[in-house]
């Protein structure tokens, strides 16, 4: 048991120096934590100097003195882990408090960084898992293969916010699971913004997908939806933290989230490739002092950028209403029918030098006997590759792959390098097998196995993203904008 001690006077040592545990609490906290392992001694063991900035090290070893011990089992880490630290960090009303000391002292930049800082130290952000996430370039994309999360492919569970059967919380997003044991929320940490002249809160992603990667929540548990006042948020949003781009899925079922039961925006401190997609068609607006341009992107894309908010506001609005009414049976669009309604828009937001710009992307879900998962989504010869929704961040082109991919490709990298054909159990990976060898020499070295895979996850993404597309050109998505009076001829 005296390594437990040692753990946990560490634990103690270590929030002091790092989550801002005040010494005259240490006590009142060792007591707290001893009570969570139900135990009513303490040996009195002293820890040594923690010089640690991140809990990984600590808690592994706390583990690993905990199992041997009795006190908790294997599959209970993750839960004695969140409780622990949860107990040694500061309150939600103290990290509140010191976030808004360092906004008004320092700005935003400094105030965010000190919050995802801080986010990191207590564990609420696994960033030790999230760095182990495989990330690359290709196809002017950037690849993630997401270790750290299983493969999310129901679209119900969206629509539900993944509740909880006694509806305590409401959702997986609402505030109430700030301290939550039932989802270990213990560490998370939220703070108070105003979007709108409404509550809104922020918080950062425990398994990111980007750099500082958060989301911004409705204080209210309401539906996610777009509307005028959803461009007015974002712009406020960005008019507080402009180091930083904010955008809303489309409140769709198997486009949008994985919360759709809950109104939020997911933003952080990375410029995705969309951010740096030019200008394919540059239009005038209809709206006097903004700008509009349909984007050279894969997808479906229009930018609409001015000094002015209001007026950015106003043309983004016209957009999303021509949109919301657009039908095209030629083309598959069906923006609503007896199943409900189809289309909808992802707006993303970035302050600049030259003012407000806002991306707006053309989303339909439209499902067909040939595409039951999708008319407008990855086709069926992807999905070995992606089949969860194609969602804000992916639009973005900052793909998120199933952590399954690690395994699979490596096999078949392996087997790209021996020569042999694929195994029985991967055959729905028969099609892109057949172009990555045309993409590697006869008999590759395994770094040239591997560039083939990487160019290839490059050409499979880029080509989901044009399933995507409701436009397959950007002259017809010019087209709809001035028909529709978006756009003057």
């Amino acid at each position: 048991m005296n390594r437990v001690y040692q753990y946990i006077g560490g634990l103690v040592r270590y929030a002091e120096k790092n989550l801002g545990l005040s010494p005259r609490d240490s006590i009142y906290a060792r007591n707290t934590v001893l009570g969570i392992l139900g135990l009513d001694s303490y040996g009195g063991v002293c820890a040594e100097e923690v010089n640690d900035e991140t809990p990984d090290a600590l808690l592994a070893g706390f583990d690993d003195a905990c199992i041997a011990a009795g006190l908790f089992t294997a599959e209970e880490t993750e839960k004695y882990n969140d409780a622990v630290m949860g107990a040694l960090a500061l309150s939600p009303a103290e990290v509140n408090e010191r976030f808004s000391d360092i906004l008004e002292k320092y700005g935003s930049e400094k105030a965010t960084a000190w919050l995802y800082d801080y986010s990191v130290k207590c564990d609420y952000v696994k960033k030790s898992k999230l760095d182990a996430n495989p990330r690359f370039g290709s196809n002017g994309l950037v690849i993630t293969v997401n270790k750290a999360k299983p493969e999310f492919r129901d679209p119900k569970k969206a629509a539900s916010g993944n509740s909880t059967a006694g509806g305590y919380p409401k959702c997986t997003i609402c505030r109430e699971n700030e301290g939550y044991y039932g989802r270990n929320k213990r560490t998370l940490r939220t703070v108070d913004i105003k979007l709108g002249g409404e509550d809104w809160f922020w918080q950062f992603s425990p398994y990111g997908y980007f750099r500082e990667h958060g989301i911004a929540v409705n204080s209210r548990h309401i539906p996610m939806h777009i509307d005028e006042d959803t461009f007015v948020r974002l712009t406020d949003f960005v008019d507080i933290f402009p180091h930083y781009f904010i955008g809303c899925n489309a409140p769709l079922p198997r486009i949008g989230g994985s919360v759709l039961a809950h109104d939020h925006y997911q933003g952080g401190g990375e410029v995705l490739p969309l951010h740096r997609a030019g200008a394919a068609i540059a239009l005038e607006s209809a709206v006097k002092g903004v700008s509009a341009a349909v984007l050279d992107w894969p997808g479906t894309a229009v930018r609409i950028s001015g000094r002015n908010k209001a007026a950015v506001v106003s043309a983004c609005e016209l957009v999303r209403k021509a949109w919301a009414g657009y039908r095209n049976d030629e083309l598959g669009i069906i923006n609503e029918d007896s199943d409900g309604v189809h289309s909808a828009i992802s707006p993303t937001a970035i302050k600049t030098a030259d003012g407000y710009e806002m991306t707006v992307i053309l989303r339909n879900n439209v499902t067909s006997e040939k595409y039951p998962d999708g008319v407008f989504h990855a086709h069926p010869e992807f999905h070995a590759i992606k089949k969860e929704s194609i969602g804000l961040i992916e639009a973005q082109g900052l793909f998120i792959l199933p952590g399954r991919l690690e395994k699979q490709l490596g096999e078949i990298e392996r087997r790209l390098v021996s020569g042999k054909e694929l195994p029985e159990d991967m055959t729905g990976f028969g099609g892109i097998y057949e172009e990555i060898k045309t993409l590697a020499p006869d008999r590759p070295t395994a770094a040239q196995a591997h560039e083939a895979v990487v160019k290839e996850l490059g050409g499979v993404c880029y080509r989901i993203l044009e399933n995507t597309a409701v436009f397959k050109t950007q002259k017809q998505t010019a087209e709809f904008l001035t028909a529709a009076g978006v756009c003057l001829q």
